[in-house]
C-alpha cells in the first residue's frame, strides 16, 4: 500500500490548502427479506439486501470487516447480504455526496434523503468521484480511510430506487460515489470533519475506473498507475484487457448479468435496466 509520504504525492502544503469535507450522515441498515424490498417491491436477486440505509444516532464504530466472502460491512451495525459480490476489506465503506445526491433529486423529481443509494457515509464540500484511488481520508480524530474503488451499479440498486432504465442512467452520469478500506479503525459521527490527509500523484480518480470498468473499457490498463492501492479484482482485469485474455470473471463485457462488485460492465447502450 502506498506510503503516505511517497514523493509522487501531492505535497503537504497542497492538501493544508484543501478546506475539509463534512460528514453529514453514518448511515446503517438491516437486512431486508427479498420479498421485502422497501416501497418498490421485491428484489430480482431473490437473496434480500441491506441497501436500506438510515441514518444512525451517536457514533459508530468502524474496522476492517475481512476479506471478501467472508467480511462484511465495515461498520458496526450495518448488514451486508451477498458476501460474495458485497463488502470486504475493499468495499468495507461506501461514501457518497450530498451534492450528488441533491443532482438526482432535481434530475427524478422525488426526495433522496441520506443513505438513499445505500452509501453508509453521506458527505458534503468533498469531492467524492474526483478522489483518487489511494487517496487517504480522515474522520474525526481516530478513522482513517483508504478510497479504493467505485461503486457498479447491480439489480438491487435498480430494484431499490424503482426507477426506469436507473442502471443504464446511472452509469452515463458516471459520479457513481466510492468505496473505502479500512487504515486505522475508529468511531465517527454525523458532523465529522472528513480531511484529505494524503493524495496519490497519478490521476485515476473514482469517476475515470468507473468508466473503464463500464463504458470505456479501453482505458482499463490506465487503472494500473494506481499501484498497489488497486484492488486484485481491478488489477485482474486491468492486466486480463492489456493481454486480450478472458479474466477469471468469466470475460471482459461479455453482456452477462452483473452483481454489484467488480465485474466489467457492458457498454452503456447495452447496460440492462
Amino acid at each position: 500500500m502506498p506510503s503516505p509520504s511517497s514523493p509522487c504525492a501531492a505535497p503537504a502544503s497542497v492538501l493544508a490548502a484543501v478546506p475539509p469535507g463534512r460528514l453529514l450522515s453514518v448511515n446503517v441498515g438491516r437486512a431486508r427479506s427479498a420479498d421485502r424490498a422497501g416501497c418498490e417491491g421485491a428484489f430480482t436477486d431473490g437473496l434480500g439486501s441491506g441497501i436500506d440505509k438510515r441514518p444512525a444516532d451517536g457514533g459508530v464504530a468502524v474496522a476492517a470487516p475481512g476479506p471478501k466472502g467472508t467480511g462484511g460491512s465495515g461498520l458496526a451495525g450495518d448488514a451486508v447480504v451477498n458476501l460474495r459480490h458485497h463488502g470486504g476489506d475493499d468495499q468495507a465503506v461506501y461514501a457518497f455526496a450530498r451534492e450528488d445526491l441533491d443532482a438526482w433529486e432535481r434530475e427524478l423529481g422525488r426526495p433522496l434523503p441520506g443513505g438513499s443509494f445505500g452509501e453508509n457515509l453521506t458527505t458534503s464540500g468533498l469531492d467524492v468521484n474526483g478522489a483518487r484511488i489511494g487517496e487517504r481520508w480522515r474522520i474525526g480524530t481516530d478513522l482513517l480511510l483508504e478510497v479504493s474503488a467505485p461503486r457498479i451499479p447491480c439489480r438491487v440498486f435498480a430494484d431499490w430506487l424503482g426507477e426506469t432504465g436507473w442502471m443504464k442512467r446511472f452509469t452515463q452520469a458516471a459520479a457513481p460515489g466510492a468505496y473505502l478500506r479500512v487504515v486505522e479503525p475508529g468511531e465517527i459521527r454525523a458532523g465529522d470533519p472528513v480531511t484529505v490527509v494524503h493524495r496519490p500523484g497519478h490521476e485515476v480518480t473514482i469517476s475515470f475506473a468507473f468508466r473503464a470498468l463500464t463504458t470505456e473499457r479501453a482505458l482499463l490498463p490506465r487503472l494500473l498507475a494506481a499501484g498497489q492501492a488497486l484492488p486484485s479484482e481491478m488489477r485482474e482485469k486491468a492486466l486480463a484487457f492489456g493481454e486480450g485474455r478472458k479474466s477469471a470473471a468469466g470475460g471482459l463485457g461479455g453482456g452477462q448479468e452483473r452483481k454489484e462488485g467488480f465485474e466489467v460492465a457492458p457498454p452503456a447502450t447495452n447496460v440492462p435496466v
